[in-house]
């Protein structure tokens, strides 16, 4: 079954989150900067779904500056998941790492399809047309 990293530090958007991804995912879920480095250490993760706003010392931002610089991990996709909406931190996303930018809220069947799309089509059974 395929691994999501969940970095998001309100417990209510983590509780959507798991509700939305729990029959087809399994799931970990860390809220700062210091359980990100903590679980990333230890797993290999098909996809990170990163909020910009996090609990600690780093955002974001920061994070995903810093996996995407290791090369083991350098092309793990990430999903930027946050309520930033301005241009500037779209930007600053894509420059950090990101391989896609949604911001919340958003329909559950568009979060879906943004995971499916960033997955590597060999680890997805049946790969749906994008639809924003």
């Amino acid at each position: 079954m395929k691994k999501l990293l969940i970095v998001e530090d309100d417990d209510l958007s983590q509780k959507v989150l798991k509700m939305i991804f729990i029959k087809d995912y399994e799931m970990d879920f860390c809220e700062s900067a210091e359980e990100f480095y903590e679980k990333f250490s230890k797993e290999n993760y098909d996809l990170i779904i990163m909020d910009i706003s996090l609990k600690g010392t780093k955002n974001g931002f920061e994070l995903m500056k810093e996996m995407k610089a290791i090369p083991l991990h350098s092309c793990t996709p990430i999903l930027c998941f946050t309520a930033h909406a301005q241009a500037k931190m779209r930007e600053t996303a894509f420059e950090s790492g990101t391989d896609l930018f949604i911001t919340k809220p958003v329909s559950n069947k568009v979060l879906k399809e943004a995971v499916l799309l960033l997955l590597p089509i060999e680890m997805v059974k049946e790969r749906k047309a994008w639809s924003a």
